[in-house]
């Protein structure tokens, strides 16, 4: 361990529900762009042939919004059960980056609020987070917080659409009537914003874009998620070296 890193773990994290509740109140904004895309989950689960309650109980426990939309593709009477966990596994791979941004506040929690503070981790709470802790701020809860206000938004937006999927049905058979198809990409735009911090970050956007976009050509599946952020991540941490 570098001496850095040592002067930096000796300095306590805390867990209160003070920051909890600021972590909550600071992803508002972003929960309510979750619940536009949580409502056409809930819709299309029912017309892929889930109960609502089967919609319900898949939110409360995966949660993983790209996962479950990606999942509905696969869904069927015979479930290929060997096909969605590989999707799964592929499309989530970048939360092994995302903890490892997190590890300054992550390693020095008590193992159960860690593993709990990561089972509700989103990349709308994870992108406050990591600006949160840039600003030398010590109280996880802010993580815990804002990723409790994710899950609210996506399991109440996910039990409107499901029970009220026949209802809307003629609205929802294509999001992209209301424009709902958009949501998901405006909400990780929005985030881009966070992380903003100058022109020295241009290269490291573009080399991540860049990389992106040929193994999106290349491979199949998401596997140009998890090559686009290492590349970034390697360039960033070149420049910064």
């Amino acid at each position: 361990m570098h001496d850095s890193d040592q002067t930096t773990y000796k300095e306590p994290v805390v867990l209160t529900r003070r920051g909890m509740a600021r972590g909550f109140m600071k992803c508002i904004p972003l929960g309510l762009g979750v619940f536009a895309y949580g409502l056409v989950f809930g819709v299309l689960a029912v017309q892929a042939g889930m109960s609502p309650l089967q919609a319900q109980i898949m939110s409360l426990t995966v949660f993983a919004g790209a996962s479950q939309l990606m999942a509905l593709e696969l869904w069927s009477a015979h479930l290929p059960v060997l096909a969605i966990t590989a999707t799964t596994l592929a499309v989530n791979l970048r939360h092994l980056l995302m903890g490892a941004a997190m590890r300054d506040w992550l390693v020095r929690l008590p193992p159960s609020r860690s593993y709990l503070s990561v089972f509700f981790m989103t990349d709308e709470s994870w992108a406050l987070s990591v600006r949160e802790m840039a600003e030398g701020k010590k109280d996880a809860g802010f993580l815990l917080g804002a990723g409790l206000c994710i899950y609210m938004f996506w399991n109440a937006s996910t039990g409107v659409g499901a029970t009220m999927s026949s209802l809307v049905d003629r609205y929802f058979a294509d999001p992209a009537v209301l424009g709902l198809d958009f949501a998901f990409t405006a909400v990780f735009i929005a985030l881009l914003i966070f992380f903003w911090r100058g022109r020295s970050q241009i290269p490291v956007w573009l080399v991540a874009g860049a990389v992106a976009w040929i193994a999106f050509m290349l491979f199949p599946g998401k596997w140009y998620i998890i090559l686009g952020g290492l590349a970034g991540g390697i360039v960033g941490a070149l420049r910064d070296a």
